[in-house]
């Protein structure tokens, strides 16, 4: 049984000059505070309580408790004697009954802690802030600063990314060491990955009703913890040891793929907490100041404008300060390189409710020296009142791009199915604008076709392969019977649900998923690859994973041929994008006189406006070139269910085509002997023959045929 130890006198209670209110936390060093041994800075922001103690752990299964003696601006802090590295604690208002010993009930959380460990009680979890420290190696690895325009993301989620891998030590599977293996790095360098985007992995918990299901939140957008790292993705050696170490095993991550040149991006969930609805326990922030961290209706019920039962209330200076305060914890003590926010719009609503893009936090992310040096990615819709905002994110932060994904999945996917008369099949329009970077989208933010996080697949949705194979969500598995996931998927199963030994089917099926990819590959903006899409995953038709940490979610990699063939394709399309988009502009437009893209029809014309809006038009040609003016390559897109001849453009018309967009390739860069094709989607098609201006072509059905300039 946990003992306490009654009395505040060797716990420290202490003058008003012993402690400071800032930082928040435990801090063994705080400025203008004398060091003493043995003692720590606690800090904590608690304006729900009118006095706060402070229980923590001497040793195993003995507990002290003190009072945090000052409190200024619902701010309660004092000098605690005895936490040390390691060491558990949280907090209880002063005066309150305790409902149980210290060990054996949920103490209130620090918002602020660096490590959280748990430990289950009659069956139910019951988590401790820990004490940690903050030295660790780095070595000669730093942050690769990859600028935007070089950027290939592949969001990835850190246990079932490794957990399978038959060449990765068996110990380390499923793991941040495993994600930091040499086998996974080296991985990720020759699939042409220059970031990976990590599903959340700050210390989060299972909603009650999935542990009714005996299921658990597998993705970990259910945050308890804004500082701590998730310590069930740590080794078994790691949690042994605890927190110091788990957090010790994720920074080894960092640098491991900061040493291969390959960034780190966390998705980040500030939106919301794992407190859940009203009725559920506290846990931290409910317990410390319900009415200030959450955002209220006028009858006292909360505001959800996130789906999961709260919303933090970025209205609030404190709760602002703790998104600011995590972010910058997480770039100077584990080297991070940028963040993606789930439901973005969430934490720039006003007190009003209402999206504002010049929203306190981000005004203060734009100022602030550290954040300004990293990579910030909105998901940028939410479940409230004018929730989806696409676009509208001011300078310095990019958009997923929920445009390029709808205009993609429709042209190649919904344009082959048999879909009703007016459902929309996409247009070479619709499918323009997103190979140029939904460049009119971002354009009334001051913001570049680089603002655009282009992504056909996420974690959330079909894999690449599903796509292709199902057009039903097939969610049963999560018990909700099938209500739970998105029913507009945009898919196409040709001609079969679910998996087949048709091998007709599997090859349209497999040709379809080349296009996506080189769609994706080829297009302006920066690329966002899911894990798994580049090797034929398949979650079975879930398009909603959140529960499912088995084989379902995970990634298998033992690859059959067709697996074989979609990597090798994934890997040689990001290798050619290197060069074909080598000189995608910065700037947006990079220059009066230039326009990157040049549009032209099957004839080898300039595409009209008559073109553009002929819904049964399916071919195109895309001419590329670079910020100095000269061509780079040549793409041709072929939607229709026929082979199609193409004529492939003359001086004139790129003259032409020039003149109109006011582009200075008229003047600099006319197709030279030749043009050599590279690449198709179409595997018969070989690469290497060479043709002149003017010369026809012949595209197959459904492929894309990429030629050098």
């Amino acid at each position: 049984m946990a003992h306490v130890i009654t009395g505040t006198t060797t716990a420290g209670s202490a003058s008003k000059r012993d402690s400071r209110p800032f930082p928040l936390g435990v801090r063994h060093t705080v400025p203008g505070v004398p060091d003493a041994p043995d003692a720590v800075n606690v800090s904590v922001y608690a304006p729900g309580l009118a006095a706060v103690d402070v229980y923590y752990e001497t040793a195993p299964g003995l507990w002290s408790v003190a009072p945090l003696t000052d409190t200024v601006l619902g701010i309660h802090h004092g000098r605690v004697h005895g936490l040390h590295t390691g060491g558990r604690y949280g907090f209880w208002p002063r005066g309150a009954e305790l409902p149980a010993e210290p060990g054996s009930f949920q103490l209130l959380l620090d918002p602020y802690g660096r490590g959280i460990e748990t430990d289950t009680v009659r069956g139910n979890p019951i988590y401790y802030s820990v004490c940690t420290g903050e030295a660790f190696d780095w070595g000669t690895a730093t942050r690769p600063h990859t600028p935007w325009r070089d950027t290939v993301i592949y969001e990835a989620h850190v246990r079932g990314q490794t957990l399978l891998h038959p060449d990765i030590p068996e110990e380390l599977r499923g793991t941040y060491a495993g994600m930091g293996h040499p086998v996974m790095v080296q991985y990720l360098r020759d699939l042409g990955i220059t970031a990976v985007e990590l599903l959340p992995v700050h210390f989060h918990a299972d909603e009650l009703h999935l542990q009714e299901l005996g299921l658990a939140n597998y993705w970990g957008y259910n945050t308890l913890g804004f500082f701590a790292p998730h310590d069930a993705y740590a080794t078994r050696a790691a949690r042994e040891a605890g927190a110091q170490a788990v957090q010790d095993e994720l920074k080894g991550m960092v640098k491991s793929l900061h040493e291969a040149g390959i960034e780190v991006l966390l998705d980040v969930v500030y939106n919301h907490t794992a407190e859940g609805t009203a009725d559920r326990p506290a846990l931290s922030w409910r317990g410390l100041g319900d009415e200030t961290y959450y955002r209220h209706a006028p009858d006292g019920s909360y505001v959800d404008t996130t789906g999961c039962g709260n919303t933090l209330d970025f209205s609030e200076p404190r709760v602002i300060q703790l998104a600011l305060d995590s972010l910058r914890y997480w770039v100077q003590e584990y080297h991070v390189d940028g963040f993606r926010f789930d439901l973005a719009p969430t934490l720039c609503r006003g007190a009003d409710g209402r999206f504002d893009p010049r929203h306190p936090f981000l005004v203060a992310v734009a100022a602030d020296s550290v954040l300004q040096d990293v990579k910030l990615i909105a998901e940028p819709w939410d479940v409230g009142p004018g929730g989806w905002q696409t676009g509208r994110f001011p300078q310095g932060w990019a958009d997923w791009n929920d445009h390029f994904r709808d205009s993609v999945r429709s042209f190649w996917l919904r344009g082959q199915s048999n879909t009703a008369p007016g459902e929309d099949k996409g247009s070479l329009a619709s499918l323009a604008g997103a190979l140029a970077g939904s460049g009119e989208l971002f354009a009334d933010s001051g913001r570049t076709p680089l603002a655009s996080i282009n992504f056909v697949t996420a974690h959330d949705g079909f894999t690449l392969s599903d796509l292709t194979m199902f057009e039903r969500k097939h969610n049963e598995g999560n018990g909700e019977e099938n209500r739970d996931g998105t029913g507009e998927n945009r898919s196409y199963n040709h001609g079969i649900e679910g998996p087949t030994d048709d091998e007709r089917i599997n090859a349209a099926r497999a040709l379809t998923s080349r296009n996506l990819m080189a769609t994706l590959a080829m297009s302006l903006g920066v690329p966002m690859l899911t894990a798994g899409d580049e090797i034929g995953r398949s979650q079975r038709g879930n398009n909603n994973a959140y529960c499912q940490d088995n084989e379902l979610a995970w990634v298998h990699w033992n690859l059959d041929d067709a697996a074989r063939r979609m990597l090798s394709t994934t890997r040689e399309l990001l290798r050619l994008r290197r060069q074909y988009l080598a000189g995608q502009p910065y700037r947006f437009p990079a220059d009066s006189r230039q326009s990157f893209l040049l549009w032209f029809d099957p004839e080898g014309s300039p595409m009209t406006p008559e073109q553009w809006g002929d819904p049964d038009l399916r071919v195109m040609q895309v001419l590329t070139g670079s910020g100095s003016g000269s061509l780079k390559g040549l793409l041709v897109l072929n939607g229709s269910s026929s082979d199609v001849e193409i004529r492939l453009p003359q001086e004139s018309a790129v003259r032409s085509a020039a003149a109109n967009t006011g582009s200075r390739f008229g003047d600099t860069a006319v197709p030279g002997a030749s043009y050599e094709l590279i690449f198709s989607t179409a595997l018969h098609q070989e690469p290497g023959r060479l043709l002149s201006p003017g010369e026809t072509d012949t595209i197959p059905a459904n492929s894309i045929s990429l030629y050098r300039a």
